[in-house]
Parts: structure tokens; C-alpha cells; sequence
């Protein structure tokens, strides 16, 4: 629990609710102005509100209150915009959509040079005959987890190229976007084409709570009698679970996170037959279900290591392959999450939400400088993505630039450190209300 959220922090009870302190102690100007600022509720509705209405509309946001890094953000803008995309895209140099092969390339091949790279020189470590090496197992192990950690941020910038294959941003030829993205996401173990499918539906879907494809919100109601979950110990293993099974089999094969009107239903990416596969897609489920076991056929084959290479067999598979894909697939959970999922970050259903207002729900994040060259600005120039999707990716940063003047509080960046963020939004983003069109997430009933 955040912050002053226990009795033994110097929490009081009012009728059966426990107060936290640091909402206790606030004054009633504080009050209005923090239930104004982190619920819907506006300014002179507030006003008309007495203090104990005051308190118990703060109690689920405690834990934002207590947030030392609140100062890094603001809460999104519950008024619908004054500026449209045409707005937007005016302010956007007209270059800034036009695609080159040669740029899209370029930084394709630079990868591959790379990834080819990095497992050539990670190949010293236990085959290079370095005395140094021979001497100290600490510092071999030391490079192996080197190893894993730069080998896995190359490739989330491969499987970052693949996904803008996914929505045109790559080429302008729909073949050369459907061969590259086929290629390198079934290298990363991804159906291109359902995963494609699905991406694109959480595009047109972004901040719905009914029809967002990934990291919906749960509601109050699917929670049940369940407690809500609190303590260091239970998000911390929520996170090694969300990290480690989350993206496969977690998304791919059982849709995790994702909406209530896929639950008790085929929602596999793997299948023709899912719920979200049109009769007239089946056939690129079993294209893209091809080349990804023809891929898990030649791992098999590596691991099995028929011509007894010394560089093959199973453990070095899981060396030089399979553990750099594990933190790609962390790289690819913990990005998708703090997207769209935060505590300013609202959630909207019926006619409080359209694709624009959904699309500008959506954050901008730095990981850091290498890290934002290795996945190619898809961090920190996404609210950019989502508003125009098939711009290529290597003119997003500049466009990021020319929108975020038009767009002002509606333009989201946090600058907290994306680890404290990450903790802060899986803790406190638990659920939203069932009863409203626009809804702020909560973690305590």
C-alpha cells in the first residue's frame, strides 16, 4: 500500500472507511482541489461537496497523492480537445509522411549487423581461449548478462521494425511490409499477421474499456470479493509473472490483459478460429503459423546439433538466443504497459470515447538515450504513433516536435524513471469504476 495508507501510518476511520493520513491532514481548499484534479469531478462541483464527501472521493487515490514523482506529470484533460487531426497534421512538415526504402532499410540491415555482432564477440567469452576469462568465472558471468541485456535491446529494435511493417510505417509497398515483418517477428517467435490484426484493433480502440485489445482495465465488478492485491511482495511477483509469461504464452496464446468480451472464448493468435480472425483472414493465420514453427523447427534443430557444433546444443541456444528473447519479450510488456496505463491516464466507454480522444490517451517515455536508439523512438515519440501509424518511424521525433506545441496539456511525457513509473502503475492501476463514461484507475474498493 502507498504511502500513509495503513492505520499504522497514522490512518483514521470514518464510518468503516479507513482515511489515510495523508488525505486526513489536508485541508478543505486541498481537498477540492486534489478531487478536482484526480477524479472527473470539475471545480465548482467541489465546492458543493462537504468534507467527508471531500475525503471519500480521495481514499482510492491515495496512493497518487502520496507519489513523490507526481510533480513529472499531469493528469490528462477530461474536456474534449479544441484541435482536430487535420489540426495536427497541418502543423506536421509534409516530408515528415513520405517514405524511403533506403532509410527503412538502412536501419533494418544496421540491426542484423548488430544482433550478427554482439553473439560473435559474446562468442569469446566461453570459446575464445582468453586467460582472463579462463581465470575468472565472475567476469565470464558478468558478460553473459551483458550479453543478454545489449543482445535483447538490438532485437526489440528488430521486432520495433517488424511492427512498423505491421502498420505501413516501414514502406509504402504493402509486399515489402508483409515480407519483413513476416520474417523478423517469426524470428522473435511472433505470428506476424494475427498479432498485426490485433495490434491494429487496439489502434482504433486505444482507452476504451470495452473494446481496447491490450492492458484494458478491469472493472469493479470482475474483481468480485477478491481482495485487491497490496504489498511489496505481491506486485513484485505480479511483475516477474507479468515479465517473464506475459508476453508468451501470456498475450499470444491466452490473450492476457486483454478485454472482458474476449473471456471464455478462442482469443489465441496461433488459431484461425479466434474470435478475432474474419473468415477472410484464416488463410494468414496459417501463413504466419508456418513461418513461425519453421523457425521453432531450426531452433530444434540447433539445440538437437546433428553436425556436433561447438557453438550449438542446447545450452548455448538458451545463451545466445533464448534469454536475449526474454528480454525482448520483458522490453515488449513493459513498453505496451506504460503506453496507455498510468495514474493521470484516463479510460473512457460509450459517448465519452472516440478514436481521437482515445488516441491521444497515450505517453510519451524516455528509456534512457541508447535504449531510445535501440528501439528506434517508438518510447518516447508514440503519442505521434498513434495518431498518425503508417509515418515512418525514423521522422517521428520531428513530428513529435510540431504537435506537442498545438496540443499543450493534452500531450503527455513522463519524465519519471520508467521502473519507478512501472511499480507506481502496476500497484495503483488495478480497476476502474463500472458506472461511469469516464474513469480514472483505483487500487482500493
Amino acid at each position: 500500500m502507498g504511502k500513509g495508507a495503513g492505520k499504522g501510518a497514522g490512518a483514521t476511520s470514518s464510518d468503516n472507511v479507513v482515511v489515510p493520513a495523508i488525505i486526513a491532514k489536508l485541508s478543505d481548499t486541498e481537498l477540492q482541489d486534489f478531487v478536482s484534479h484526480y477524479t472527473v469531478s470539475t471545480a465548482e462541483k467541489t465546492k458543493s461537496m462537504n468534507r467527508q464527501q471531500l475525503i471519500a472521493a480521495l481514499v482510492p487515490y491515495a496512493d497518487i497523492i502520496s507519489d513523490p514523482h507526481k510533480k513529472n506529470y499531469h493528469r490528462f484533460p477530461t474536456e474534449r480537445p479544441k484541435f482536430t487531426l487535420a489540426t495536427l497534421r497541418e502543423a506536421i512538415p509534409k516530408h515528415c509522411f513520405v517514405h524511403s526504402l533506403f532509410w527503412s532499410f538502412y536501419y533494418l540491415i544496421t540491426d542484423c549487423i548488430c544482433v550478427a555482432a554482439i553473439g560473435y564477440l559474446a562468442s569469446y567469452i566461453d570459446y575464445g581461449n582468453i586467460k582472463l576469462l579462463n581465470d575468472y568465472a565472475f567476469i565470464r558471468g558478468a558478460l553473459w548478462i551483458f550479453y543478454f541485456w545489449l543482445q535483447g535491446c538490438v532485437l526489440t529494435g528488430l521486432w520495433v521494425l517488424a511492427h512498423e511493417c505491421g502498420h505501413g510505417g516501414f514502406s509504402a509497398y504493402k509486399i515489402v511490409n508483409n515480407v519483413v515483418g513476416t520474417i523478423f517477428h517469426s524470428m522473435l517467435l511472433v505470428p506476424y499477421h494475427p498479432w498485426r490484426i490485433t495490434h491494429a484493433r487496439h489502434h482504433k480502440n486505444t482507452g476504451s474499456c470495452e473494446h481496447d485489445e491490450v492492458f484494458a482495465p478491469v472493472g469493479r465488478s470482475d474483481l468480485g470479493d477478491e481482495p485487491v492485491r497490496t504489498g511489496v511482495l505481491a506486485n513484485l511477483w505480479g511483475l516477474f509473472i507479468t515479465f517473464t509469461v506475459g508476453w508468451l504464452p501470456g498475450y499470444l496464446v491466452f490473450n492476457a490483459t486483454g478485454p472482458a468480451k474476449y473471456r471464455g472464448k478462442n482469443a489465441s493468435h496461433f488459431s484461425a478460429d479466434s474470435v478475432f480472425i474474419r473468415k477472410e483472414e484464416r488463410a494468414l493465420v496459417y501463413q504466419s503459423n508456418m513461418a513461425f514453427f519453421i523457425v521453432t523447427a531450426l531452433i530444434g534443430l540447433a539445440v538437437a546439433n546433428p553436425t556436433n557444433c561447438k557453438y550449438l546444443g542446447l545450452i548455448n541456444v538458451i545463451k545466445f538466443y533464448w534469454i536475449p528473447l526474454g528480454v525482448t519479450n520483458y522490453h515488449l510488456v513493459l513498453i505496451t504497459m506504460l503506453q496507455h496505463t498510468d495514474v493521470y491516464m484516463p479510460h473512457f466507454r460509450g459517448v465519452e470515447w472516440d478514436w481521437f480522444r482515445g488516441a491521444l490517451c497515450t505517453i510519451d517515455r524516455s528509456y534512457g538515450k541508447f535504449q531510445d536508439k535501440c528501439f528506434h523512438h517508438i518510447t518516447d515519440t508514440h503519442v505521434v504513433h498513434h495518431l498518425f501509424s503508417d509515418m515512418p518511424f525514423y521522422n517521428a521525433s520531428e513530428a513529435t516536435a510540431c504537435v506537442k506545441k498545438v496540443m499543450g496539456d493534452y500531450y503527455m511525457r513522463d519524465e519519471t524513471h520508467y521502473l519507478v513509473a512501472l511499480y507506481r502503475s502496476y500497484s495503483t492501476c488495478l480497476f476502474v469504476e463500472d458506472d461511469q463514461n469516464i474513469v480514472f484507475f483505483k487500487n482500493k474498493k
